[in-house]
């Protein structure tokens, strides 16, 4: 017996560590009122994916808008009030709640609203009962002389929302007030012969018609240690979303209302108007005022009364304790018993079972709250069921040691993957393989960086990065550095596919696609657009991991990385360049759109390198043809002109004229000679001084005529009241 007991308890060893620990822990979270933020979101976001119920004509508000504080003047006079007053109760309503304060006289008129608080029985004034000594608001004393006064107090959680209806207070007299919305349903409600009465054992619950009130204990709920003052119970807001039937003062006192909006209603008259501030947060997205959040008091009660609509529900802590320690058992037994199956299985049918549980929990949770108004803790289930997986999943984890030294030595997915795979690869060393290199470099960055603030910098090159790494990533691709604004990426290192250069040209095509939405939130931040290019080149080169047993990096070496980089230094903005090993290695599905011979530094012969325009087959990806015009200037440019070799600027300085002109192109006339593929820093030389002051940055294409004067240039940088300018300069030819 206990032999088998053992073998029980050590073949459930891990659920027997994980669920009780967990549980253990969230009860104890959950004493400490550390859950009660989470629960209180995940409640508020219950009711704001219930439907709206139908509005609650029983009810009707007169409001002071903005309008009518212009019209009426703030505050009201007795005068106007008084014969706001007359008119509402000669229409006859069933209940009238004056949600304004009256402690003092405001005149003229104090006589007339006086006879009027005299003669409506039916009227209910406020008082201020609760806060600070200063903030007490007497009630007004005709109305206190006959007993019909009321609080305007509202319950506000710590995060500043209201889900609780505050129904009355005691005084230290011994007297209870009721709450604004409490006493005029009670009214309305005694119009109908039913009145409030305690019923239980100890009659600890309150009887009203058809429904029964539990009053809300500190620790009920989500809540811990809850300031609770007088009678309280959890809000089950009715109306707020679809509003009351509402008219203004002005209207009103312009004899504009209709006598049905109020005859055998229920009428709060109250303040709207935004500068009056007295508006409240709920679970809701906007914010209520007073007036309407007492409307919807009564509009709860008198529903529960006389349709039996619920009270909010509550379990008490042991239901909500044993709900914690269920959901940690679940989670606990069902990751533990996937430990043997085969890893991908396991991991798979594991996590989709938790999600699973994790999807009837909440969905159990929100209809328990439609069908009975129950309020089911979700947040300590959910933390509970995933906590306990987490914790098994740890129990069960093998030698972390080994894994903490490879994420230490090597940072891409692919190779950690790799080497966790072949424990071979953690030797320091490379074999030959056969790769496809991807290098791409930003244009006018170094110039955009100049002119913004470091900070700024950090930002733009982590939105461009972020956005082509997920590219990257998407199509199979390895990162093997970040170099400034470049990029340098290897297909089939040290994942190998056999596709390796068409995944390479299609990810440098969705690249420069990418460029598009960079710009545009670039253009959101007010800064100039930014260009990319990109150069690619296939071969065999030598891979593995470099360094030492201290630290190492997996990367590639050889000539073949170093061509690919110099193709990229041939490309100008929004261009794909590639070699001819690039080509034939893709196939017929590439697109070209051009050729031309160049003669890499360090190579002795020249080599033919492509502009790629896309790629066909099942990739189908390819880039908006951008051929434009350039437009013949009236009037030449003068400009200045050094020559880029690398980082270096040459000292000396060139004169020439821009010809013609578009906006990514230019053709330039000089008297000195230039090679293909020169960088230049320009400088205009024209009246608008502040023009001359600033740098364009471009790139010699192409050689226009046979004597080497005229020359096509692609603008690599180009400041953005330039570009202005050039826009109205081509726009007027």
């Amino acid at each position: 017996m206990w032999v088998k007991l053992k073998q029980l308890i050590w073949q459930w060893r891990g659920v027997l560590i994980a669920s009780p620990s967990v549980g253990i822990l969230l009860i104890g979270l959950r004493i400490l009122g550390l859950l009660q933020p989470l629960e209180l979101a995940a409640w508020d976001q219950f009711f704001r994916l219930r439907s709206s119920e139908a509005v609650d004509s029983r009810i009707a508000i007169v409001e002071m808008n903005e309008s009518d504080i212009q019209k009426l003047g703030y505050p009201l006079s007795d005068e106007k009030l008084a014969k706001l007053l007359s008119i509402i109760k000669q229409y006859q309503p069933s209940v009238i709640g004056l949600d304004i304060y009256r402690d003092l006289p405001v005149e003229p008129g104090f006589k007339q609203l006086e006879e009027i608080f005299a003669s409506t029985p039916n009227l209910f004034g406020i008082q201020k009962m609760t806060g600070s000594a200063s903030t007490f608001v007497n009630p007004p004393p005709k109305l206190k002389e006959l007993g019909q006064v009321s609080a305007s107090d509202i319950v506000v959680d710590e995060d500043g929302k209201v889900r609780r209806n505050l129904l009355s207070i005691d005084t230290e007299d011994g007297e209870t007030i009721l709450g604004l919305g409490t006493q005029v349903a009670v009214s309305y409600l005694e119009t109908k012969d039913i009145y409030p009465e305690f019923v239980g054992e100890e009659a600890e619950k309150l009887k009203l018609g058809k429904g029964i009130l539990v009053e809300l204990d500190e620790s009920d709920g989500s809540y811990v240690r809850n300031d609770i003052g007088g009678y309280q119970i959890l809000a089950n807001f009715r109306n707020l979303r679809s509003g009351f039937p509402t008219i203004s003062m002005s209207q009103v006192l312009a004899g504009e209302m209709p006598p049905e909006f109020v005859r055998d209603r229920i009428v709060l008259i109250g303040p709207t108007a935004a500068s009056l501030d007295d508006f409240f947060y709920t679970p809701y997205s906007q914010r209520i005022s007073g007036v309407t959040l007492h409307a919807d008091i009564a509009s709860q009660l008198i529903s529960m009364a006389l349709e039996g609509r619920p009270q909010i529900q509550i379990w008490s802590d042991i239901y909500e304790y044993l709900w914690i320690f269920t959901w940690s058992f679940i989670g606990a037994i069902f990751s533990w018993k996937q430990r043997y199956r085969k890893q991908t299985v396991s991991t798979y049918s594991a996590s989709f079972l938790i999600v699973l549980f994790a999807i009837g929990l909440i969905g159990g949770s929100y209809l328990a709250f439609l069908v009975g108004a129950f309020w089911i803790p979700v947040v300590p289930g959910l933390l509970a069921l995933f906590g306990s997986a987490i914790t098994i999943t740890a129990i069960v984890a093998r030698d972390t040691s080994t894994m903490r030294q490879t994420f230490g030595r090597y940072l891409t997915d692919e190779v950690v993957a790799s080497l966790l795979e072949t424990p071979e690869g953690l030797k320091i060393g490379g074999e030959k393989k056969n790769v496809t290199i991807l290098v791409s470099d930003l244009r006018g960055f170094s110039a955009m960086s100049e002119q913004v603030s470091p900070e700024k910098v950090v930002e733009i090159i982590n939105l461009y990065l972020a956005e082509m790494t997920d590219i990257i990533n998407n199509y199979k691709g390895t990162i093997n550095d970040f170099m400034g604004d470049g990029i340098f990426v290897m297909f089939g290192a040290p994942v190998s596919f056999a596709d390796n250069a068409q995944r390479a040209v299609t990810c440098a095509v969705a690249m420069q696609l990418a460029m598009d939405g960079i710009n545009q939130k670039l253009a959101q931040m007010q800064l100039p657009p930014l260009e990319m290019g990109i150069g690619i080149h296939c071969g065999e080169v030598l891979a593995g991991s470099i360094g030492s047993k201290a630290r190492a990096k997996y990367t590639v070496m050889g000539s073949n990385v170093n061509l690919a980089a110099r193709i990229e230094t041939y490309t100008v903005g929004g261009q794909i360049l590639v070699s001819r090993e690039t080509v034939d290695t893709v196939g017929e599905i590439i697109q070209l759109s051009g050729e031309m011979q160049v003669q890499p530094k360090g190579f002795t012969e020249p080599i033919t390198i492509y502009e790629v325009g896309g790629i066909g087959g099942q990739y189908n990806l390819s880039l908006p043809d951008e051929k434009e015009s350039l437009m013949v200037l009236e009037n030449k440019i003068p400009i200045k002109y050094r020559i880029s070799q690398g980082k270096h600027i040459s000292e000396e300085e060139f004169a020439g004229y821009f010809i013609e002109l578009s906006l990514n192109s230019v053709q330039l006339y000089t008297e000195y000679p230039l090679k293909v593929f020169s960088n230049l820093q320009i400088q205009l030389s024209v009246e608008k001084s502040e023009f001359n002051q600033q740098h364009i940055y471009a790139k010699v294409i192409k050689i226009l005529d046979d004597k080497s004067n005229y020359f096509l240039l692609r603008f690599t940088a180009l400041p953005s009241d330039i570009k202005v300018w050039f826009e109205e300069l081509c726009g007027k030819q």
